[in-house]
């Protein structure tokens, strides 16, 4: 399959390989629109017998540095939805997990917030000493999303989790790949080469025992994750009401401590 949804553009490559890129360069922001294109895109290609193995990848700088709340076209209104009505962009979220077919992560750059929460999806992450890692959304007063509370823990355990949540701090490639969150490390100049070798390392294997041994092992995960991001999506709702939600916004795009007032 050679075709463009919104701003993910997949190509066959071969070996019953399949390249989605995710067109949003430099910073390759996330917004519902992008995360529907990609879950459009795994859709189809659950369906497609020339795609065994999907590589996830993103030209420019990072792989996916979280939501733009620098903008104001891609903050939600005030008001436009209930808590309870949910957030539609983790509807999104939860058809992706919902894939059928093994899923590689080239991570060349930074995963940031939501972007950290979108490299968890799949099955394996291939990244650089350079690339970044960071569930900073203590830092911009709310807490974390995308599935987050369960993926990450799932991986690396609740207590070291727990740790990145709580300070919010950034970790290396290097230290991603110690915890368990990157598979494979190699030079920042061959991290899509060599997710594509791993994916046609996979790839090569009988097609519907990949589907069936993935489904073991992930097991009810795209459910997890919906019951994780119903409980994400109404904290996050509430606490982006809050005036520390607003600093914590204009404290880190001046890349400074937030001055918190717990209101």
């Amino acid at each position: 399959m050679n075709k463009q949804f919104g701003d993910v553009h997949i190509s066959d490559l071969g070996d019953f390989v399949t390249l989605a890129e995710i067109q949003r360069a430099p910073n390759n922001f996330f917004d519902q629109a992008l995360i529907k294109s990609l879950a459009d895109a795994f859709a189809e290609l659950d369906e497609d017998p020339s795609c065994r193995v999907i590589v996830l990848a993103s030209e420019g700088k990072h792989f996916c540095a979280g939501a733009n709340f620098t903008s104001s076209g891609n903050r939600e209104a005030p008001g436009t939805r209930k808590a309870e009505d949910g957030n539609p962009l983790y509807r999104e979220a939860v058809r992706l997990f919902s894939n059928k077919k093994p899923v590689i992560a080239a991570v060349q750059g930074a995963a940031v917030g939501g972007g950290f929460g979108l490299a968890m999806m799949p099955d394996f992450r291939v990244a650089c000493a350079e690339a970044r890692f960071t569930a900073n959304f203590v830092k911009l007063g709310f807490t974390p999303g995308f599935g987050l509370t369960h993926t990450l823990s799932r991986i690396i355990g609740v207590q070291a989790a727990t740790d990145m949540f709580y300070t919010g701090r950034r970790i290396t490639g290097t230290e991603a790949k110690a915890l368990g969150i990157v598979d494979r490390l190699v030079p920042q100049d061959q991290v899509r080469d060599a997710a594509i070798a791993y994916a046609k390392e996979i790839a090569e294997n009988a097609p519907l025992a990949l589907i069936s041994l993935r489904k073991q092992m992930r097991g009810d995960l795209a459910a997890a994750v919906q019951k994780a991001t119903d409980v994400e999506g109404f904290e996050q709702y509430h606490l982006q009401l809050t005036n520390d939600h607003k600093e914590g916004v204009k404290s880190v795009a001046e890349r400074r401590p937030g001055n918190f007032t717990g209101t």
